[in-house]
């Protein structure tokens, strides 16, 4: 089914996301939970070829430009493959690309030969060349060892090869401690690349882990929605069985009599047949009430549905106010407030909190003809744009179809924003004073719908 407001939605929509392209600073909060944290995830393994760029070129800045070009040159080329990597290693993580295999060895070649030019600019230094040099390509031989652990980790499969890459850079570090320092700096120089290298890839490790928690947790979030709309189709369903399948049951029966009947000229086939049709026009009307009770549910059952279907998308919502003592025409108008409401907040956003309040406003006994106003309100945050929040639309009907259905009933819509990157939807229907329930009568149904609600 579609309308006019699916169109004017849509297009509403379209403006805002236009809008939000032109104002980056909104780009975050249009992301999902699962986005977001890829998204710093990404930001914080591309920050790592940086700061081992920043950090390398600071280190060789007292080493002679000779000596140092060489090495200058590996890192650059070391850093450009750990960048491109980065991106290609967390879209395999995501799911969305093949495992960059090539680009994972050229990585760690990369790195490895890096480092062995720093080992070389080290044996050929002076005789005894200040201690800066040293310090400076001892550093810059760790920093490649360490970041090709800490970066290539995130393109391997297993623990074990994480750990085998950090036992080989540990192994370097001793090699070339062994051949260029007295014993306790060849054993305090592999100590320092295992800490870095382990330290680098341990921490990588843990970034995927939860990365991937995130993307199950979200997945489980998106599953546990689609159980709660396949449940209420098997509701449906069985209501639809229980109706129909008794009476048919009992048709096929007595259809079977009356052949029976009449191929012997029996009058009683006449009866039996009359039943059948009685019975017919029975499970017609059955059938009916069904549909009906399905597609116009009463407010009460559409805000126990609210709840559930939110808490089960992730988002905390709060109901306050009980249906109870209002006439259904009323109930049936919010009923679908309700509905196209929560929609929007599934759709729309990325809110985490969401609050239904239903009020009873009493008739003012200062204004004749003013009578008592059923008001709903539903509010939710994590709305990127005032008019993003009033942008969907739901099987069909927006916020267009919602005014006709409420001016059916006298009523009245108003949808706006509510402070900042929140959202208000407040419907007003008229009571007549001689069918609503005063708000806190008490009574055994009242009290147990508002405590099942609470």
């Amino acid at each position: 089914m579609t309308g006019t407001g699916d169109h004017e939605d849509a297009a509403t929509y379209g403006a805002t996301a236009q809008a939000a392209i032109r104002r980056p600073g909104r780009w975050w909060g249009r992301k999902g939970t699962a986005a977001k944290v890829e998204s710093y995830t990404r930001i914080s393994f591309h920050l790592f070829p940086v700061a081992q760029l920043v950090t390398a070129l600071l280190s060789l800045t007292p080493v002679p430009a000779r000596s140092a070009l060489p090495v200058a040159g590996a890192l650059l080329v070391h850093v450009a493959l750990g960048l491109r990597l980065t991106g290609q290693a967390l879209d395999w993580v995501a799911g969305r690309r093949a495992r960059p295999r090539r680009l994972l060895f050229a990585y760690m070649a990369c790195g490895f030969a890096g480092a062995a030019i720093a080992a070389l600019v080290l044996v050929k230094l002076p005789d005894d060349p200040p201690a800066t040099y040293y310090t400076a390509c001892v550093g810059t031989y760790v920093l490649f060892l360490a970041f090709s652990c800490g970066l290539g980790v995130l393109a391997l499969r297993t623990h074990r090869q994480s750990l085998v890459a950090v036992a080989v850079a540990t192994f370097g570090g001793w090699l070339l401690g062994s051949a260029l320092l007295p014993a306790p700096a060849a054993a305090a120089l592999a100590l320092s690349t295992l800490l870095s290298a382990g330290g680098l890839t341990l921490a990588s490790r843990f970034s995927i882990w939860l990365l991937q928690a995130v993307y199950e947790l979200d997945e489980a979030r998106h599953t546990r929605a689609r159980l709660a709309v396949a449940e209420e189709r098997l509701r449906f369903g069985r209501d639809l069985h229980d109706v129909l399948g008794r009476n048919l049951s009992v048709i096929a029966l007595k259809s079977e009599l009356a052949v029976q009947l009449a191929r012997r000229e029996r009058p009683e086939a006449v009866e039996q047949m009359a039943e059948v049709q009685r019975i017919a026009q029975e499970s017609q009307r059955e059938v009916r009430e069904v549909v009906r009770g399905y597609r116009e549910a009463d407010l009460y059952t559409e805000l126990l549905g609210a709840r559930g279907v939110l808490s089960a998308a992730g988002i905390t919502c709060t109901v306050t106010g009980t249906p109870t003592g209002l006439p259904r025409p009323v109930q049936a108008a919010l009923a679908w407030v309700v509905r196209e409401a929560v929609t929007n907040v599934l759709r729309h956003g990325n809110a985490a909190h969401c609050r239904i309040a239903l009020t009873v406003v009493p008739a003012d006994p200062r204004a004749e003809g003013r009578p008592a106003v059923a008001e709903l309100t539903v509010e939710n945050d994590g709305v990127p744009s005032a008019s993003a929040g009033s942008s969907g639309s739901s099987g069909g009907h927006g916020l267009a179809g919602l005014r006709e259905r409420l001016a059916a009933e006298q009523g009245t819509l108003e949808a706006g924003p509510a402070g900042k990157s929140a959202f208000r939807l407040v419907a007003r229907v008229p009571v007549p004073a001689d069918e609503v329930a005063e708000a806190g009568v008490p009574g055994e149904t009242a009290e147990r719908a508002r405590q099942e609600l609470e």
